[in-house]
């Protein structure tokens, strides 16, 4: 089972474990505090390296036996002198932790007394140990070889306390990161949109307001659209509106819109058999808007938000919606679906209105696991941006590079738009495969008026997209970083 994490800072000689880490760079004998460490052991520093043929390069690591019994374990790190991006620093915490998990301590100082190591990037690092730390196992029965209850991580720093305030201030969007990853590794069993809308309502108790529209609410506003595809299920939709009022008193808010499909089969036009199973996880921007809404009620960010999530499941049955069935958007809009598994984008419509109705924002982002086709166009590494504004797109772009979740521009023209016209109403939900993420876009533009307005198309990285230095989990929480970079670099004060 999962075991606890607890990370401390102290000054640099001002606490020892039974295991302690230091950091020697490429081809150079340890440094500063990591050299009197080293000098503790007796050993020669040229010898002890040739023998465990460890040159300090950046994945590399040495462990010796030092005085007392205690255990030293030095790592590489690359070529000194090299200046380390913030988001570098989370990785190497990322690193850290899985050196640290194969030793199995419980109990481990580390030595960081680097130039770059700024209260920041101390913050960055301890958001890496976190993010690596993660593990969904909560319906896993312990085994006799499961990893100890409790891990104890000390900082030794040179700034306890500013160390402190950037870790603080950091750990708050780790903190949605890790609910993101918490909702998206779900099962769907458990994960309702009744659930996932309770879910979001303990945030009420950061001070976020929280507002559950049910059915007959959404049948009077007119939301056709998502309703539709609630239809087929038992289980009834949700419209969740979170607030989180930390500017100034009426001014315009920022807005976060979520696809919330709790299961997606496809309705009647079912998906195959062949991993389903990862349909639980086609809420991930509605998940990836609820850990935003968490990190900026939980760092008290100076602005204003709100988040709005559409909560539906797409199951078929006697009642479900028919390829051929025209269904009405709130905005008035006639949508002929033609693929019932083009769902999100019928949920978005009327999540998109609403929000741009009510609330006037200042921009709409909107996050959905929407189509196949960005997996096909981008694989895992990057998430589409469709964007009708090119001042938001370019500081999605920068925001997305500064916290390591990346994004790729994607076109909108009058030419794709063309192609979502029917026969029979205004649009149509699916035109087939050519530019299938594309017209789904142009899809969702026809919802936000003239708001400035981005989408975030993250079905390539909200799950299954492998491990990195800072994620082992199917879920990795994609978006919540991103957007909380979004905020910080350009919208809060």
């Amino acid at each position: 089972m999962s075991q606890t994490i607890t990370i401390r800072v102290a000054a640099l000689a001002g606490a020892s474990a039974p295991l302690t880490v230091i950091y020697a760079a490429e081809n150079e004998a340890p440094a500063g505090a990591a050299a009197a460490i080293w000098a503790g052991t007796g050993l020669g520093w040229s010898e002890t390296a040739e023998a465990g043929a460890f040159k300090g390069k950046q994945g590399q690591a040495l462990d010796v036996l030092g005085a007392a019994g205690k255990r030293l374990l030095v790592l590489g790190s690359g070529k000194a002198g090299a200046d380390t991006p913030l988001n570098g620093w989370t990785d190497r915490g990322g690193s850290l932790l899985a050196k640290i998990a194969a030793t199995r301590a419980t109990d481990v100082a580390v030595v960081i007394d680097e130039p770059g190591a700024t209260p920041a990037a101390i913050g960055e690092l301890t958001a890496g140990l976190r993010l690596r730390h993660y593990r969904f196992d909560k319906y896993k029965s312990a085994r006799p070889d499961d990893a100890p209850g409790a891990l104890t991580v000390t900082l030794l720093v040179a700034d306890p306390a500013a160390a402190e305030l950037a870790i603080v201030d950091r750990g708050a969007t780790v903190d949605g990161t890790l609910l993101a990853r918490d909702l998206v590794n779900e099962p769907a069993n458990v994960l309702g949109p009744v659930e996932f809308a309770a879910r979001a309502a303990e945030l009420a108790g950061l001070g976020v307001d929280i507002e559950i529209l049910e059915p007959e609410a959404l049948e009077k506003l007119g939301m056709g659209s998502l309703l539709c595809v609630a239809q087929g299920s038992d289980r009834p939709a949700r419209l969740v509106i979170m607030q989180w009022r930390g500017g100034a008193a009426g001014a315009t808010p920022l807005a976060f819109v979520g696809k919330g499909v709790v299961f997606d089969t496809g309705g009647i036009s079912i998906k195959p058999a062949a991993n389903m199973e990862d349909m639980k996880g086609d809420m991930g921007g509605a998940a990836a808007v609820t850990g935003l809404m968490l990190a900026l009620a939980s760092r008290k960010a100076p602005v204003n938000v709100v988040g709005v999530i559409g909560l539906v499941e797409n199951m078929p049955s006697g009642r479900s919606v028919r390829p051929g069935d025209i269904v009405k958007a709130m905005s008035g809009t006639t949508i002929e679906v033609i693929n019932t598994d083009a769902e999100g984008r019928l949920v978005l419509a009327d999540a998109l209105w609403y929000t741009q109705d009510r609330f006037k924002p200042r921009f709409m982002i909107n996050l959905a696991t929407l189509t196949g086709a960005i997996v096909v166009a981008l694989g895992h590494e990057h998430a589409g941006l469709f964007s009708n504004n090119d001042e938001l797109a370019d500081r999605l772009l920068s925001a997305g590079r500064n916290a390591n979740e990346k994004l790729w521009r994607m076109p909108l023209a009058p030419a794709y738009d063309k192609l979502i016209e029917s026969k029979f109403a205004d649009i149509r939900n699916s035109v087939g495969r050519p530019a299938g993420s594309i017209t789904a876009a142009q899809f969702l533009q026809r919802f936000v008026n003239d708001v400035p307005w981005a989408h975030l198309d993250i079905a390539g990285t909200a799950f299954g997209a492998g491990s990195s230095e800072i994620n082992s989990s199917w879920a990795p929480g994609f978006g919540v970083a991103l957007l909380d970079r979004l905020v910080r670099d350009y919208y809060q004060g």
